[in-house]
């Protein structure tokens, strides 16, 4: 009786309904494009340090995050090489360099120097061409979706990179900067080259150990050896890049920010149609008082109405999320839509309406049954 009557209330007035359904899917599909986005740009700016195998990375002081950093000097392999628990030391080198197009015009990339017998950072999702192709000099690996961004067309095309021949040879497709600047693969060596840096310098120094090493006194240990290095493991640099990007940048926030809002103006929405239900049906909620009816009985039809209203806006809103985010899967920063996610926007959205519905409980808690006499 309690669902009959809340669903009664509910389509009494179904413009009202509609209103309220309006407000609930404006507001979660707001917080869940801002959430997406979140996550989208969570993944973009941590893919290259999830993708690499390390257990701790060698960094120059002040390097932010893997496509921000600064080279070594150049001895800290041999000096790491040398620590009791180190299994191997890989370097790679990365770093911003100038690419001219075919055409004549430029713009900046981000050459990322790795060997594939290392076995540390290869580029994933390849569509075209043989990462082993990479070894070879001159050849580089780049994303197609920065096709247009770098003046190129297809497989095989040349540019060059600081005044150095660069060929196209591997395609891959998915692989984005969260600053938009074209990731561009290629051999360590051949990265030296375009960043015009010492055959001995790197970026980072990639330590790997063995399978029983106490990775906290390893690292310590290696940290007494370079004065003027930092030593990191993968969580720590990673989540230094998200800080970095997220939110010294003030991107976090502001995503952030939007969701807070959306769920606001949710809240705002269908607390004021639930309050208004609530008033238009006093009589109805006193003669049910009158008859016997507890606070609790009547509080429960509220809650559900605020439930029913949750699971209906929800239903509508996910779909138009999901419509979003198979728009946004070839823009350059794509929203992200992950189970997990999609039930945490379904509690929120009944923790949201059932919020909403206090203030109509309190208008219904101070009816006088009386009232059903007294007119």
């Amino acid at each position: 009786m309690v669902f009959t009557l809340a669903i009664r209330n509910l389509l009494h007035d179904r413009i009202r309904f509609a209103v309220t359904l309006v407000g609930i899917v404006f507001s979660i599909v707001l917080v869940a494009v801002q959430l997406g986005l979140y996550m989208g740009s969570e993944r973009i700016i941590t893919a290259m340090i999830d993708n690499t195998k390390a257990d701790l990375w060698v960094v120059a002081f002040g390097s932010k995050s893997f496509d921000n950093a600064t080279l070594l000097e150049g001895r800290e392999k041999y000096q790491v090489l040398s620590t009791p628990g180190v299994e191997d030391v890989v370097e790679m080198t990365v770093g911003y360099a100038k690419w001219t197009k075919p055409d004549g015009g430029k713009t900046v990339v981000v050459v990322v120097g790795s060997d594939s017998s290392d076995r540390v950072l290869d580029p994933w999702n390849v569509v075209e061409g043989e990462v082993e192709r990479l070894s070879l000099p001159e050849n580089v690996a780049i994303d197609r979706s920065y096709f247009d961004h770098l003046g190129v067309t297809e497989l095989g095309e040349q540019a060059q990179i600081n005044g150095t021949r660069a060929k196209i040879t591997t395609v891959t497709d998915g692989i984005r900067s969260f600053t938009t600047l074209p990731y561009v693969f290629t051999s360590k060596r051949q990265a030296r080259v375009y960043m015009r840096a010492n055959p001995d310098q790197s970026t980072f120094v990639l330590v790997r150990l063995g399978q029983d090493a106490n990775i906290e006194q390893i690292k310590q240990d290696i940290g007494s050896k370079l004065e003027d290095a930092e030593i990191l493991t993968t969580a720590e640099f990673r989540e230094r890049s998200l800080a970095h990007w997220l939110f010294a940048t003030g991107a976090g926030a502001a995503l952030i920010g939007g969701a807070i809002l959306g769920i606001i103006v949710g809240m705002v929405i269908v607390a004021q149609t639930l309050y208004s239900s609530a008033k238009d049906h006093l009589r109805e909620f006193a003669t049910l008082r009158a008859l016997g009816s507890s606070s609790v009985y009547i509080h429960k039809v509220i809650i559900w109405q605020a439930v029913l209203s949750a699971i209906i806006g929800f239903i509508i809103a996910i779909v138009i999320d999901l419509i979003i985010v198979y728009l946004s899967v070839g823009t350059p920063l794509p929203i992200v839509m992950t189970a997990e996610l999609a039930f945490g926007l379904l509690g929120l959205t009944i923790v949201m309406c059932v919020v909403s519905a206090v203030s109509a409980i309190v208008k219904v808690t101070r009816i006088d049954p009386s009232v059903v006499f007294a007119q």
